[in-house]
This record gives structure tokens, sequence and C-alpha cells, in this order.
């Protein structure tokens, strides 16, 4: 087939939605299939793909989020390209105005489309003072999707959630985690001696977005509760974000690795003990599934990857939304017995060994390939300006 994807984000972009479209990307073109790949224009170059033809378009820093960029729209320079290499099917991965033009440029030549819900735009709202504009980005949210042949979505609770809101057109793509990658095979006493750790001291690990919609006060509250009870506690940060500077800041004594990929992630996570995950507004949360991996026992809140993959005091503990004392309590009780973290961890591997993907791969291949079979409604949709 020949299948268009079109993003927002995209590597050397490092972020879950990122990710996740690389990862589908590169395991549709190793199966065959001819990937036409829509981005914004970003100043670092990345290496050519075998199968992925990447068009670029024009783009401009997302507000308020420095490091991430936002497409403009392209209707007109996609309803010319797609008019002369029409594709079988198409995934929209992002909501932005690249995205909308996507969206209806594919209504207008009757292409079949599905898009993603892999960001929960809403909630962001809220922590970037924008709190009043969330009804209206929930309302835009819902006629965007419900424009699609189908909304992919990560878990059933969020497939459920969706249904309810009027997004009756939901399917489920579950996730996977490369455990060849993350593994504990990883772990290097070298790197912890680094951050002043021996073999008894326990290290928290932070991996992702360093912002405020990822609920970090509630990371820092843990890890000094520990500090109380384990002085020598060491707290290791991977990633970037327009948080970190204040949050160095307010905890000079917090690690930051900045963003890492391949083998020093890997090193990282395997090298740590535990994998506290305060956020709240994640509809997925792929970093749960890469400690899991590297058996490493998370906390987090019941929702996302972790209502999927956490069995509670287990391979970790799942906390209800909003229980903060019961997040920070957990934390602490992993923290203060290695016995138990080397328990949880063991589990925390076996639990998704299993998890192939490959095999999301083909489901998404599958999908895509039972839209390109189904005829579509040509629609009179205006074209944006490129």
């Amino acid at each position: 087939m020949r299948i268009g994807i079109v993003s927002e984000t995209y590597p050397p972009e490092i972020n879950g939605v990122a990710l996740t479209v690389h990862g589908l990307a590169r395991g549709l073109a190793a199966r065959g299939h001819s990937i036409e790949l829509i981005r914004p224009h970003q100043r670092e170059a990345r290496a050519d793909e075998p199968g992925i033809l990447v068009q670029e378009v024009r783009g401009m820093a997302l507000p308020r989020y420095p490091g991430l960029r936002m497409g403009l729209p392209a209707g007109r320079l996609l309803h010319r390209r797609w008019q002369r290499l029409r594709p079988d099917a198409l995934y929209v991965a992002t909501e932005g105005p690249l995205g909308r033009s996507a969206l209806r440029t594919a209504m207008r030549l009757g292409i079949p489309v599905a898009t993603g819900f892999h960001t929960r735009f809403d909630t962001y709202a809220g922590h970037y003072g924008l709190g009043a504009l969330a009804p209206a980005v929930r309302g835009y949210l819902r006629r965007f999707h419900r424009r699609a042949d189908a909304t992919l979505v990560p878990t059933d609770a969020l497939a459920r959630e969706l249904r309810e809101t009027g997004i009756d057109n939901v399917r489920l793509l579950r996730r996977a985690v490369d455990t060849a990658q993350f593994h504990p095979a990883w772990r290097d006493p070298a790197l912890r001696a680094s951050w002043g750790a021996d073999g008894s001291t326990p290290v928290l690990l932070y991996v992702g977005r360093i912002a405020a919609e990822k609920n970090l006060e509630l990371a820092a509250q843990a890890f000094r509760a520990i500090q109380q009870r384990i002085p020598g506690a060491r707290y290791v940060w991977v990633g970037d974000g327009p948080a970190r500077a204040a949050l160095a800041a307010a905890h000079p004594d917090f690690i930051f690795a900045g963003t890492l990929q391949g083998e020093a992630l890997a090193r990282h996570y395997a090298s740590a003990d535990l994998f506290p995950f305060p956020s709240l507004s994640e509809t997925f949360g792929n970093v749960v599934l890469e400690a899991l991996a590297a058996g490493v026992p998370v906390v987090a809140f019941d929702q996302g990857a972790a209502r999927e993959h956490l069995r509670h005091a287990h391979n970790g503990y799942r906390i209800a939304p909003g229980d903060t004392e019961g997040f920070i309590a957990a934390a602490v009780t992993l923290a203060g017995n290695p016995g138990l973290i080397r328990h949880m961890g063991r589990a925390a591997r076996a639990s998704v060994g299993r998890l192939s993907p490959e095999a999301v791969v083909r489901e998404f291949e599958d999908l895509l390939s039972g839209l390109a079979r189904r005829e579509r409604p040509v629609h009179a949709v205006r074209i944006a300006h490129a």
C-alpha cells in the first residue's frame, strides 16, 4: 500500500508522540509499504530511512512550549500532491493546523483516514494559564476526530471516554515496548557511581518532558519524603522542557542528564531502582513500559499504561488518581526496601516480556488495509491556503 502519515512532531524531536509515530512508520516500511511522511520543517537534519519519503511543510514554534513545533496549514500543497500520488490510506497523528488541513483534504479527495488521539490538549490548557479555553479545545478535538473513519487510542479506558463524548469511530491500537533495547542487563555500576550511588543507594528516575503538565511537584515531594529516611537517595532526570530551569534552581541536588536515546537511555533506566510517574495528563505514557522492561518498578496513578500494565504491589504500585499521599507513601515504601525493589523489578520485566512492537505494526497495517478497501464519499470541503 501507499500510506500517508501526517505528524506535527517526529524525530529528531524526542517525545512520546514522535517516537510512537516513528515506530509505526518504520514498521510499515519494513513490511514493504511505501510511506509518505508529511511533517513540519525541522532545523536538525535526519538521515533518510528506506521506504519513507519525507515531505516537509512550513511550521512554527509551539506557543509557550520552546523546542516543539507545529505545522502550518498545507491544504493546497497536499491536494496537488495527493491528486498526483494518491495514498491508499492516511494516518493523521496530530490535531494541529497541519493535521486539520490534511484531514480536510483527505475528505475532499475521498481518501480513507484514521486519526490518532495522543495528547490531552484540553488538560494541558490549564497548566499554561489557558484553563478557560479547555471546553473549546475539547469541542475542537471532538469535531476533528468525528470526521475520520477511525480514531486510534491505546487503552480501553480512553476508548470508553471518547465514545461517551460522541466520538463513535474509536478503534484500539495498543502500545508495546522494545524489550531488547530496554533490559535489566544495561545496569551500569559506573554510571551509578557517577551519581554518587552505590549498590544500596535508592535511585529514582524521571524520563520525559520536564513541563508543568507532568505534575513534577509531586515527584519532588515524593523524593523529599524518601530523603528524610534515606539521606543518600538520588533523583536522576532524563529529558528537557520549559520547567527544567526552575526545577533545577529549586532542587540543586537533582541530577539532570539531558535528553538521551538508544544505549545511553537504556543504561539510565536499568541503573535506576524505582520510577515514580506522577503525571495525570497522559493518554498512555510509553515511559511506564520502558521502565518495566528495564526491570524497574513503577509508582503511577491508575490510568493509561499503568492501568493496563501495573499490578498493584506486584510490579509496582497503582494509585487512585489524586491520592497524592498514597503516591508518596508507595514511593517511600519501595525506596526503603531493597528486597522489594529486586522482587518487583523481576516481576516488572516479566510483565512486559511478551509485548511485541511487530504485532502492533501488523495490527496497524490490518486496520489501514481495511480502511483502504472501504468506499469513502468525496466531500466538498474548501481547501485551506498552503
